[in-house]
This record gives C-alpha cells, sequence and structure tokens, in this order.
C-alpha cells in the first residue's frame, strides 16, 4: 500500500503513514485485518514518539455479511453534505465491482457509526464477537501489562495464581502477537521480558505447559515416523497410535500424517477393535473417538486455509493488473494458492471463459518465473544460518512464511535426507544433521506463532 506523507498530530513533522479510506473486503479480504489490525490510518512519528489514530473518514464494505458502514470522525467537523459527497464515489465503486445478482438493498442504505469503537464492535459483532468478548480481551490486555510491569518473578507468580482464569488459548494468541510486534519493532529490552515472560507462563500455567507438551510430543511423534522412513504404512502408522502415551502424543500424529488416516487405516482400527475385549476394547473406542475428533479438526482448518487461499486468489483475479498483483503479493501464495489458481483455469476452460483464462494464465507465468516454492527456498535460506540465534532470528523476520505449507514442505526434505543418509550417502549424513537442527527450531517458533 503506497504510504501518504501527513504532518504529525503532535510536533507537526513530516511523516509517512498508510491512509485507506475505502475497506472493501467483498474485493479485499486482506481489507478486514488492515482495519482491525490498525495497519491503516495510524501515525507513528519517529520524531517526537507520536502514535495513535488519525481522524480519517472510512467506509467499510463486506457483501456476503451484508454490511455497508460509515465513520467520519466528530473532530473533523464535516457537514452532511460534505459526508455525502466524499462516500458517493465510494459507494459507486463498491456497487460497480459487484454482479447484477449481488447488488442489494443494503447498499442504498449506509449505516452510520458515531464512534470508530461501535463500527468495530459492528463488524466483529457479525463475526460473532459479542461485547462479553471484548471484554475479556481487555481483561487479558491489561493482565499483560501487569505482567510486564511487574518487579519479579515472585509477583508475577503471584499475578498469575490471582488470575488463573485468563491464561488461555487467547491469552496466549495474544500474548504471541504483543511479542512478534516488539520484536518486527526493533524492541529488543521489550522482546527480551516478553520471552522470560513466556516462559514463565509455559512453567506455571495449565495451557502453558500443555502447549509446552504438545510441542514435546511433536517433536517425538516426528521422530518415530522417520525412523520407520520407508517402511511406514497403515498399519505402522495405527501400531505407532495405538502405543500413543497421551492424547497430545495421537494429535501430534493427525497433525503430521493426516493424509494416511483415511478409510483403510479407520477400517484396520475397527478390526482391531471387534477382535478385542475388556479394558483393551474400552480403550481402542476411546482412541478412535479421539482420531475422528482430531481428524475432523484438522478437515476443518484445512477447509478453513483453502477458503482463505481462494478469497486471496479470488482479489488477485480482480485487480487490473494482475502481473502486478501477483509480483507484489508472491510472499503471501502458499501451496494451497497455487493449486486453487490451476484448478480455477481448468474451469474457466471448461465454461470458455476466455477473460478468466487469460488473467489466470498470467498468473500461472508469474509463478512459474518464480518457480522455486518460497517455503524451499526459505529452508535454504536457514541452513545458511551461522548459529541458533541466527536461525531464531531469520524465523521472526520472515514469520508470515512459517506456515503449514512450510512445515508440510520441511517435513517432506528431513525425510528425503534421512532416506538418502540411510543409503550411505555421506553428504546427506552432514546435512541431515543441520536439517534436523532447522526443524526443531522451525516446530517450536511454529507452534507457538499457531496460537497467535
Amino acid at each position: 500500500m503506497p504510504q501518504t506523507q501527513i504532518a504529525c498530530p503532535r510536533c507537526r513533522q513530516m511523516i509517512a503513514a498508510n491512509i485507506e479510506q475505502l475497506f472493501d473486503v467483498t474485493q479485499d479480504p486482506q481489507a478486514k485485518q488492515r482495519l482491525l489490525g490498525g495497519v491503516s490510518n495510524t501515525a507513528r512519528c519517529p520524531h517526537c514518539g507520536y502514535q495513535g489514530r488519525l481522524a480519517t473518514p472510512i467506509v467499510y464494505h463486506d457483501n456476503e455479511k451484508e454490511l455497508l458502514l460509515t465513520f467520519f470522525p466528530p473532530e473533523l467537523g464535516m457537514p452532511l453534505n460534505e459526508q455525502e459527497k466524499l462516500i458517493g464515489p465510494m459507494i459507486k465503486q463498491i456497487t460497480d465491482k459487484l454482479p447484477p445478482e449481488r447488488r442489494k438493498g443494503y447498499l442504498l442504505k449506509p449505516m452510520p457509526n458515531f464512534t470508530y469503537e461501535s463500527m468495530i464492535q459492528t463488524i466483529l459483532g457479525k463475526d460473532g464477537v459479542t461485547p462479553e468478548m471484548l471484554k475479556a480481551q481487555q481483561d487479558r490486555v491489561m493482565l499483560v501489562e501487569k505482567l510486564i510491569q511487574a518487579s519479579s518473578a515472585d509477583v508475577r507468580s503471584e499475578l498469575i495464581k490471582q488470575n488463573v482464569g485468563l491464561f488461555d488459548e487467547q491469552f496466549f494468541a495474544l500474548f504471541s502477537r504483543l511479542a512478534q510486534s516488539a520484536m518486527a519493532g526493533g524492541q529488543e529490552p521489550v522482546a527480551k521480558q516478553l520471552l522470560e515472560l513466556q516462559n514463565q507462563l509455559l512453567e506455571e500455567t495449565d495451557f502453558g505447559r500443555g502447549l509446552k507438551e504438545s510441542v514435546g510430543e511433536l517433536e517425538t511423534a516426528q521422530k518415530s515416523l522417520q525412523e520407520a522412513g520407508q517402511g511406514l504404512t497403515r498399519e505402522k502408522l495405527l501400531e505407532f497410535v495405538i502405543a500413543s502415551p497421551n492424547e497430545a502424543r495421537v494429535r501430534a500424529y493427525v497433525n503430521l500424517v493426516r493424509g494416511g488416516m483415511d478409510y483403510q487405516f479407520f477400517q484396520l482400527l475397527t478390526e482391531k477393535l471387534d477382535k478385542a475385549s475388556g479394558d483393551e476394547k474400552v480403550k481402542l473406542e476411546s482412541l478412535r473417538e479421539k482420531l475422528l475428533e482430531f481428524t475432523n479438526e484438522a478437515d476443518k482448518q484445512s477447509e478453513a486455509r483453502y477458503k482463505q487461499a481462494q478469497e486471496f486468489v479470488e482479489s488477485l483475479l480482480a485487480q487490473d493488473d494482475v502481473v502486478k498483483a501477483v509480483h507484489d503479493n508472491l510472499d503471501k501464495f502458499t501451496q494451497d494458492s497455487v493449486d486453487i489458481v490451476n484448478q480455477l483455469l481448468r474451469q474457466a476452460s471448461e465454461k470458455n471463459d476466455y477473460t478468466r483464462m487469460g488473467k489466470l494464465q498470467k498468473m500461472v507465468e508469474v509463478l512459474r518465473e518464480v518457480s522455486t516454492p518460497p517455503e524451499v527456498a526459505f529452508v535454504e535460506q536457514l541452513l545458511d544460518a551461522p548459529d541458533q540465534a541466527s536461525l531464531e532470528g531469520m524465523l521472526e523476520a520472515n514469520k508470515s512464511l512459517v506456515n503449514d505449507q512450510f512445515m508440510e514442505a520441511l517435513i517432506g526434505l528431513v525425510a528425503q535426507v534421512d532416506q538418502a543418509s540411510e543409503q550411505g550417502n555421506p553428504e546427506a549424513k552432514a546435512l541431515g544433521e543441520k536439517l534436523s537442527v532447522v526443524y526443531k527450531t522451525a516446530l517450536k517458533f511454529s507452534m507457538k506463532k499457531n496460537m497467535g
């Protein structure tokens, strides 16, 4: 997004800021995150240290939820007729980009918001986020601030005991985002303090201990799969799962090899269950229930990833210059996105939609130009890291690349190198040792990031 030069609201020095008035989620799914995340319309002055939201008129649109919201900061004192002159062209732009069948009555009645907060609450409310949830999130933010300001580990321990109910997945997600922001903003003292606090939270809270256990179980499960190598069959995988000492290990196997847990795998489990009796039968029945629960969760996450990737590709197709759009967003492409591009191209070809085919073909050509998958290229960079600190720093600096596709690519490379090493390749053995360090470090980083 191009930046605009504005005068700092406090010291009046000229600074760069992302100014955005139209947030059309239908055409640009990332717009919503820019608004809610404070990426746009906020000022950070390097001269006087001012940081805050800018008084900018906003139009927000989401066709799927039939939302058309407007917000005019009261401090602008903008008369109603001036407001209408400003939003009129933006609403026309929104309407023009919609196909006729999606132009509905809500477009004729923009919903005005008298405060920025009420607009955000309306948007979140459509996502099922209630005022009570927002209050709980505010409580978590205040708790993080208190923990950071605590004078010692003992004081933090007391705060942890007093607020046991707030240390959940949402808290750790918030904490992870704050730590990432501190690191990205170059606030090393704060980032170091947050790291120390994180280690204490992992030891002294139930959710933290569970998170720590999950990382350890993933590493153990991955080691078992690597040792199995080419001998990994459905029968062998079932043996691993049955021998799992806890639910965390079972979930780890699901996360790592969901594709292997197909109909035949569950048929093998059912056959074992039918032959079992007593405590063993009870154990296998419980295991089957957990496997069905965990695989369903994994499938839902996969579907959500697929939908997000589809929305991303469609947002690029909606832009006039597709080639430039793809080049500008190469770092956001995942394997899911590439698969969807190819799928949409086949569909457009079947329907003889030549306009859409042309845009998709341009996408394919650009992606072929940069044929090395970003996940593989990033792994190669990580292998060149001179030490552990540099490796962790590279992961933090490129956290957007550390996603499911990256971990899948990394696991695939580990398996390939291990196989070559078993066949007596000395170079593969040396590479495998370094790749193992990269994998373990990336796995821990990914687990913490996924909580965000």
